[in-house]
């Protein structure tokens, strides 16, 4: 192992994603794997999660930080007007509530949820987001690679949690 990885000797990532948008949702999950694995870290020390939607995804991070068995969580999601809700408002309540499990748990808690201001379902926009999560993806590898690096050499990350 990396001697630089040895301090993530036994922990594990939960990768929690929404069910709504799912293909482009997907990508994004895909762009974190790859760039995770591209870092050094085992593929296979990501748990993934599914939720039916972004609204879902503070909830269940807080119950999956309350476990004990994840060095830091990561919320795929993807908001957009659907005509119901003002995404503005959804946005808003997903990253408060995301923000608010990391302070509460001291467990990191990543955001890889996209809330454009304009998405429309044709090709063009699906395609730009969709490769726009493969960014944001890698984005989060990296943030959360360097969040459990640093709280490691701050003595902040605990041992693993015992099986």
């Amino acid at each position: 192992m990396n001697q630089n990885l040895a301090h993530l000797a036994g922990k594990r990532i939960a990768l929690v994603r929404a069910g709504w948008h799912r293909d482009i949702v997907e990508r994004g999950c895909d762009g974190f794997l790859a760039e995770w694995e591209r870092l050094g870290h085992a593929r296979e020390s990501v748990d993934t999660f599914e939720v039916p939607g972004s609204l879902e995804l503070p909830l269940h991070a807080k119950l999956l930080a309350k476990t004990g068995r994840y060095a830091a969580l990561v919320a795929a999601g993807f908001v957009v007007d659907g005509g119901i809700y003002r995404h503005e408002f959804v946005a808003a309540a997903v990253i408060e509530g995301l923000v608010s499990v990391s302070l509460e748990s001291e467990v990191p808690v990543l955001s890889m949820v996209l809330t454009p201001q304009r998405f429309h379902e044709h090709d063009d926009h699906a395609s730009f987001f969709a490769a726009h999560m493969v960014k944001k993806g890698a984005e989060a590898a990296v943030a959360c690679a360097r969040t459990l690096q640093s709280l490691h050499a701050v003595g902040a990350l605990a041992p693993p949690e015992a099986a």
